[in-house]
């Protein structure tokens, strides 16, 4: 399975660094990551980012916690580019499945990136509501759930098989902890994996063998120790 890897990231001079590699596929973004970037007017920051990513597919999120206002700013959101996804979160702060907003948009033909999912019954109920032709990003959260104490791994693998019929939809791996995930991901079968920039350039330099590993660990203490001055 080739895994897209989409960097996640809001800043714009990492926007730009990141645009031009090739090994990255398209972006993720979310009001947390905006509001580190320094975001003060989201819709003119997100134009900005735009500017800089004008063809890769970039998630954009709502921030509204009810339907009436969260299907204003989707709406508002999706008219912003062609390769503009409009991030919605799979329940509200109150645990109000969305699912009338995902169908309402997904009706009006709008590309959907649905956040915050965590097992397959959700995916399962997403995919109930959509059509076949408009492209649906599901993006399971896999850090959060494994630092919850919980595995990932049989959700990724349900959810997976349950989009098989679904050509237009992918499964994304979201909250990455460690490169490995990459290709845990991969294993899997999943689409997509989005991931902070510090981790896709350890993923660039994969392929140091163990002996390699211990030499360079060995070499760090050393170092270390000699600039500590340490005596025994």
């Amino acid at each position: 399975m080739n895994t897209k890897i989409f960097c996640d990231i809001a800043e714009l001079e990492q926007i730009k660094k990141f645009n031009k590699k090739k090994i990255v596929k398209g972006f993720t973004t979310n009001p947390s990551l905006m509001r580190k970037a320094g975001a003060k007017d989201y819709k003119s920051y997100s134009k900005r980012i735009l500017k800089i990513c004008n063809n890769k597919p970039i998630s954009f999120e709502v921030f509204a916690d009810d339907y009436n206002e969260m299907k204003i700013q989707a709406m508002k959101i999706s008219t912003w580019g062609k390769n503009v996804f409009v991030k919605v979160p799979v329940a509200n702060s109150k645990g109000k499945f969305m699912g009338q907003i995902i169908k309402e948009l997904n009706n009006h033909n709008i590309k959907l990136n649905i956040t915050a999912v965590y097992n397959a019954k959700q995916t399962e109920k997403i995919l109930k509501l959509i059509n076949k032709k408009t492209k649906v990003i599901i993006s399971i959260f896999a850090g959060r759930a494994g630092d919850a104490g919980k595995d990932p791994l049989p959700e990724f693998v349900k959810s997976i098989k349950l989009a098989k019929k679904y050509k237009n939809v992918e499964i994304l791996w979201a909250s990455v902890r460690e490169p490995y995930n990459y290709l845990q991901a991969k294993q899997l079968g999943c689409h997509i994996i989005t991931v902070p920039p510090a981790i896709i350039e350890k993923i660039e330099n994969f392929g140091k063998s163990f002996y390699q590993l211990t030499k360079e660990t060995v070499t760090a203490f050393l170092v270390d120790s000699k600039k500590s001055d340490f005596k025994i």
